[in-house]
C-alpha cells in the first residue's frame, strides 16, 4: 500500500524534518500551481518521471522555470538512449502517485530502490524547496537541505546535476546511504 500524505507528515516529524504544507484546488501545470499559491516562498518543483530505453527509471527533481533537454538528459544522468515519459502504472507502483502529482517525496514508495533521483543543481541556490506531499491539491515547504536529508532517509542516491541544454555534463553524484 501506498504511502499518503498524513504518513509522509509523520515520517517528516519522526525525522524532525520541519515542513509547512498549504493546501489549494488539485494543480497539474507549473502555470495553475503559479495562478493558486499565493506566496509560497522558495523553489518551486516539476518533477518528470521517465524511463530509458533500457527501463532503467529517473525522478528528475527541476526548479519549475529550468528548461530540461530531454535530447541530452540521458547522456547526462547515465541513461542508456533517449528518454521517454513513464506510464501510470509504473509511476503508480513505484512512486505511489497518480499523473499530476509526480513529487520528490514519491521515492519514499521506492522501497526497493530501482528509482535514481536527478536534482537540479538550481534548487541548490535556495534555502526553501516546494513539492506535492504525494497530492497535487497541497505543497509543502522544506529546507533544500532537508530535502536532501529526505532522500539519504529514503535509502536513495542523488545525482545534482544542470539540466539545461548545453552539451557539458555538469554532474555530482550524491551517495544517500
Amino acid at each position: 500500500m501506498a504511502t499518503t500524505r498524513d504518513d509522509l507528515m509523520a515520517f517528516f516529524a519522526r525525522n524532525d524534518i520541519v515542513v509547512t504544507t498549504v493546501d489549494h484546488p488539485a494543480l497539474f501545470t507549473v502555470e495553475e500551481s503559479r495562478s493558486v499559491r499565493g506566496e509560497i516562498p522558495g523553489a518551486h518543483t516539476k518533477n518528470l518521471f521517465l524511463k530509458d530505453k533500457k527501463g532503467k527509471m529517473f525522478l528528475v527533481v527541476a526548479e519549475e522555470d529550468t528548461e530540461v533537454a530531454l535530447k541530452s538528459l540521458h547522456r547526462r544522468i547515465g541513461g542508456s538512449g533517449r528518454l521517454s515519459f513513464a506510464s501510470a502504472d509504473q509511476m503508480q507502483e513505484l512512486l505511489g502517485v497518480e499523473p499530476g502529482s509526480v513529487t520528490a517525496f514519491g521515492v519514499i514508495n521506492d522501497c526497493e530502490h530501482v528509482v535514481n533521483v536527478v536534482l537540479d543543481e538550481r534548487l541548490g541556490a535556495y534555502d526553501i524547496v516546494n513539492g506535492h506531499p504525494l497530492t497535487n491539491t497541497a505543497t509543502t515547504s522544506l529546507r533544500y537541505e532537508d530535502l536532501l536529508r529526505f532522500f539519504r532517509l529514503t535509502g536513495h542516491a542523488i545525482l545534482v546535476t544542470k539540466l539545461g541544454d548545453d552539451d557539458e555534463p555538469n554532474a555530482n553524484e550524491t551517495s544517500a546511504k
